[in-house]
């Protein structure tokens, strides 16, 4: 079966911190011009700071641009399965293609209380769901053996790992071979060309905003046979990552240098993502040194 990447799309906001659709779309045609699928309202999209009907909108939106060329999962985990419940039943309505759920956040979480909400939202929705593990972010993690549990349900199709550990998503790629049908999607952009190696069913990136046609191009080359291609993709891919992730939080990075290429995407609206002059300086370098301004 061939490989997929989804780029973890950022949001695009106006000064007011309103949603820019007109841009937002734009960075859709984007991606699915270079050949890559979309996923909305994760980490990269300040799906934190997006109000329960602005992600609603915001997938309706996503949808109506992709218009079927692509294909489009949506996060609507929240800490309460109530809630997460509820939003997943309004992206079920639009029509996406899967609906990923970050773990519960902020409050700590018990394997069997995952149990529960991940079977629980699963049960309440028709669209295939997907684990979303990132316990940097969340503090709570899907322990292999748990999404084991987890992909015995008739409707989770898989898992999103962004915890960045290699032996991590080693267990959950086991739980993939062992489980037909529970499909692994790498999150951390150093890994893309050996989780496909070892079995992913793709990945889904934050850095393909910044570089959509190098991720495109791991993908293309490895469903072409061409390794060595993909492995050259890969390099570069690694290298940019290693020198922009090496000046802060990733999303906050992500969406700045996307804001130096093109600033109709505007900024964040996380409260501790103030635009640094110095920093600025020391983006552009980077974009200057892989050809990207």
């Amino acid at each position: 079966m061939s490989k997929e990447a989804f780029v973890a799309l950022v949001t695009c906001f106006n000064d007011d911190e309103t949603i820019n659709f007109d841009a937002t779309r734009a960075q859709v045609r984007r991606q699915v011009e270079a050949g890559n699928n979309i996923m909305c309202a994760g980490t990269n999209g300040d799906f934190t700071a997006l109000t329960f009907e602005e992600k609603v909108a915001l997938t309706d939106a996503v949808v109506d641009e992709v218009a079927g060329r692509a294909r489009v999962i949506v996060n609507a985990g929240m800490p309460a399965t109530f809630e997460t419940i509820k939003l997943a039943r309004e992206f079920d309505r639009i029509g996406v293609d899967g609906i990923a759920v970050i773990t519960p956040f902020f409050i700590a979480c018990t394997q069997d209380g995952m149990v529960r909400h991940f079977s629980s939202v699963a049960d309440a929705v028709e669209t295939p769901v997907y684990l979303y593990d990132i316990p940097a972010r969340t503090q709570n993690h899907i322990e292999p053996e748990t999404a084991r549990l987890l992909a015995a349900h008739s409707n989770i199709a898989g898992i999103k790992d962004s915890g960045g550990a290699q032996d991590t998503l080693e267990a959950y790629l086991a739980v993939g071979r062992a489980v037909d049908g529970f499909a692994v999607y790498s999150g951390p952009d150093h890994l893309v060309h050996w989780s496909l190696q070892n079995g992913a069913a793709g990945c889904i990136s934050g850095l393909g905003n910044v570089m959509p046609e190098v991720l495109a191009g791991i993908i293309r080359a490895f469903n072409a046979g061409d390794q060595a291609e993909a492995a050259n993709q890969q390099r570069i891919f690694g290298d940019f990552r290693k020198d922009l992730y090496g000046l802060g939080y990733p999303p906050a990075l992500v969406k700045r240098a996307l804001f130096l290429m093109d600033s109709s995407v505007g900024a964040s609206r996380q409260p501790a993502l103030l635009p640094d002059p110095a920093q600025d300086e020391s983006i552009r370098a980077i974009l200057v040194k892989y050809d990207l301004i």
